[in-house]
Parts: C-alpha cells; structure tokens; sequence
C-alpha cells in the first residue's frame, strides 16, 4: 500500500439497510491487516463516528457539503486523509438522500462527487433475488457521473443466496457483488431517536469487531475493493494553530459529548485550549477557564445524576452569574434550564441559568438542516453573523418570559422563513441547533479574541 490511497464511500440505498454494521465491518478489516485507516461520516451524525473510532482506532471526520462548504470538505478529507492507507466514508440515509428533494446539496452523492471517490452500495437483500438486478441499474443510471464501483448485499439468507445475487447482477452487466453479510442478530446495532444507541451507553466488546472483521474477510472482496478505488495519495494543507491563550472547558461524558471533531479542531486553531470536564462526575469547574461548551447528548438519560451533582449546576450557575461566557447545544441548552421532565412526567433540577422548563415529548419535535443569523451583536460576532448547521430534538422548552431569541432561523425547503429561536444574554448563547464551525469560522475566531481581551 506504500505511496498509494484507496478511498471509497459506503453507500445505502435507504437508512437503516445495514452501511454501519459494513462499514464498521471493513475498519475492523482493514485495522487488523495493519492499515491505516482513516474513517469518515457524511451527513450531521454524531454517533457513527464513535463506533468508528473503536472499529480502527481512528478519530472519524463528518463529511457534510451543505453546511461545510464544498471547499472545507475537501480540506478535512485531505488532511484526514494525509499518510494513510484506505479512507472509508460512511454515507448518510440513502445516497441521494438530500436537504431536499431536487437536489444533492446534502447528500452522499454529493460528498463523492465532490471528493472523486467511488461508491459501494449496499442493498438490503432480504428477500431478493433478481430484483436486486433493476434496483442497482436504478441507483447507477440516476446520476450516471457518480461511479459505483460494486455492491454488498445485507441481510443475505445463505452462501446461495450471495451466488443468486451474484449471478443477477453479472448477467445485468452491472457493478460486481463485492461482498454480503448474513443475516444474523449478534450484528444488530440496537437503536434510539431514529439514530443508533451511543457507543459511550452501550459498547461493543474487542472481539465483537473482530467478529465483524472475520466475517468481512470472509465475505467481501477486500483486495478488490481496495485495488478498484485506488487513487494518487493526499498532501496535508498548512495548518495555522494559535498558541493556545483561552482555556474553553468542554462538557463530555455519558450525557454530553455530541462535537464535530472539525469543530474542535477549529477551536485549536482559532487559540483555544480545550478543558474536558464532566457535569456528571466533576463536582467543579476546571481551573482558570474563560469560557464553557454545553454540546449535545442525552441529559434526559442521565437527568438523575445530573440532578444529584448539585455542586456542578452550582458552579455553572455562578460562572454565569459572574458574566462567564457559555455556548450551549441541544442537550447543553436543556442543562441550562430550570428542570427537566422525562417521558414518565418525572421532573429533574437543571442549572436554573435560564429562566424555563424543558420537557420530552411522545414524538420528534424537530429534524433538519438549518441557517442561522444571530438577532444581536455577541461574542460570535456582530448581528447576522451567519453559520449553518442542524436540528434534532424530541424535548421542547417553555420559557417564564419571552426570551431575548440567540438566532433567527430557517430551514432547506423553499417556502421556509425566518424564525425566532434559541436564548441569549450578553454572555450566553443556546439554542437547539448543532453548528458546524466550518460554516465560519470567522466567528470561532471573534469568539477567542472577545474572551482574550477580557481576560
């Protein structure tokens, strides 16, 4: 594998049709043999990426066009990809799953047409016989520039099953078969809020991969998949990082640790020094930070001991008070608040930074991409300081009074306009959206110098 990249996308053709528990598959495959592996996500997933890193021992990359920009994307590739052997990218939904309909922007398609990686897609075969045939020609003719180099069926019934597959697929003189998997409950990934349940919640044993990595090697043309999406090797872009001159404690534990690994990589550059703390198991702030980063998670799995770590909400609640600077995500945006209600009406202190309520809900509350621009001038920069980024929730939260809105809010589709949301006070910012900081990083680096000069 000296001086040469293999680099190829694991396509689906719809969610939930088995491109995890493949890819995840073919990072053990590839770790085992000795590769480097660098792994990537398409799409705003915050959890892939942790199996991901388990799998090859790589920290994964999200890949996402529309709110990174063409340009960023390419940028984190190269660099992801820079001395390594193989780079996998996991696709998000099915691969022309989009922001919406009538377009790429968004989707897996996109990623790898704007990468020049090949695509592996992988079929649900449950079930299928011949019929695999006229939905791969479908997928192939669809966008006819995107290169498909093969295919791997999921959920095949047997040996014969693969060669029936096969078989179809080479009379139709289509993409190859290039591996299955059987189907089999130990492969299962088990699963929460349309998502897969947390590798922090509920880990996978050494051996589970190497399990997968056995089957893989068993049942997918490795050699071939590698020869077919060989490309001319990568050079690493100049990184300019800051000497750190801020020290930005970061909330990472069972119940939050939803961070774009771009995005911190920002932070760095932009001069922060990153501080992990736990709202869970710390009982106070890291020494002489100047700010702090609620990111996303699941607070209302771990609502109970947050509630009981009252020295934690306390701290955070007088480092507000005190004028201290605090960015919070989704999950860090309910932190903040009063109390949280569960699913079973069961209430739990929060911090109380916030003047509201937050509650879960029987259904999803909000799903997609979304632009924003902030309503104020703020220590991300003047108002309509513009960023992107998502949107996915099953809780709400009421407010005592009208709040002073962080962000006015938009999403994808045509008809969408301009809404209030979020909360926000001259030192805080929170809101439901998850940013990607690549959208601008220009306001990472407002952020720095306004708490650089405060200091």
């Amino acid at each position: 594998m000296a001086n040469k990249l293999s680099a190829f996308s694991i396509a689906g053709t719809s969610s939930g049709d088995g491109k995890t528990t493949v890819t995840l598959a073919l990072l053990r495959a590839l770790h085992n043999r000795g590769l480097k592996v660098q792994p990537f996500k398409c799409g705003p997933d915050y959890i892939d990426p942790t199996f991901h890193h388990q799998a090859c021992q790589c920290r994964s990359r999200n890949l996402d066009c529309w709110m990174m920009g063409k340009e960023a994307v390419k940028r984190s590739f190269i660099n992801g990809s820079a001395d390594m052997d193989c780079s996998v990218i996991e696709g998000v939904m099915g691969l022309y799953d989009a922001s919406r309909p009538g377009t790429l922007s968004g989707s897996t398609a996109e990623t790898a047409l704007t990468l020049n990686t090949p695509v592996i897609l992988t079929v649900n075969a449950k079930g299928m016989a011949g019929s695999i045939a006229a939905l791969v020609k479908g997928y192939c003719d669809f966008c006819p520039e995107l290169k498909i180099i093969g295919i791997i069926a999921n959920r095949v019934g047997s040996a014969g099953h693969a060669a029936l597959l096969r078989e179809a697929l080479e009379l139709a003189d289509l993409p190859p078969l290039l591996g299955y998997l059987l189907r089999d409950e130990i492969f299962t990934l088990p699963e929460r809020h349309l998502g897969l349940v947390p590798f922090i919640e509920h880990e996978k044993s050494s051996e589970w991969f190497d399990l997968l990595a056995a089957e893989a090697e068993k049942c997918f043309a490795i050699d071939k998949m590698l020869e077919l999406s060989q490309q001319p090797p990568v050079v690493a872009k100049l990184i300019h990082t800051k000497k750190p001159t801020v020290k930005l404690a970061i909330a990472y534990d069972q119940a939050f640790h939803f961070y774009y690994e771009d995005n911190l990589d920002i932070l760095r550059e932009a001069g922060f020094e990153l501080v992990k703390f736990s709202p869970i198991n710390d009982q106070q702030l890291p020494a002489g930070i100047a700010g702090i980063y609620l990111g996303g998670g699941f607070p209302e799995v771990f609502a109970k001991q947050l509630d009981q770590n009252s020295l934690m909400r306390q701290a955070i609640k007088d480092f507000a008070i005190a004028g201290g600077c605090i960015y919070a995500e989704c999950g860090g945006f309910i932190y903040l608040t009063e109390s949280l209600t569960n699913a079973t009406g069961h209430a739990y202190q929060m911090c109380g930074v916030i003047p509201a309520q937050a509650a879960m809900n029987q259904r999803l509350r909000s799903l997609g991409y979304r632009e924003v621009r902030s309503c104020h001038d703020s220590f991300l920069g003047s108002a309509g300081t513009a960023l992107r980024g998502h949107e996915f929730h099953w809780s709400s939260i009421e407010f005592s009074s009208e709040p002073a809105s962080a962000w006015k809010m938009r999403g994808t589709r045509k008809k969408s306009t301009w809404i209030p949301t979020g909360y926000s006070t001259e030192n805080i910012i929170a809101s439901y959206i998850h940013l990607h900081f690549a959208s601008n990083p220009a306001a990472i680096k407002h952020w720095q110098q306004q708490l650089q000069l405060a200091l």
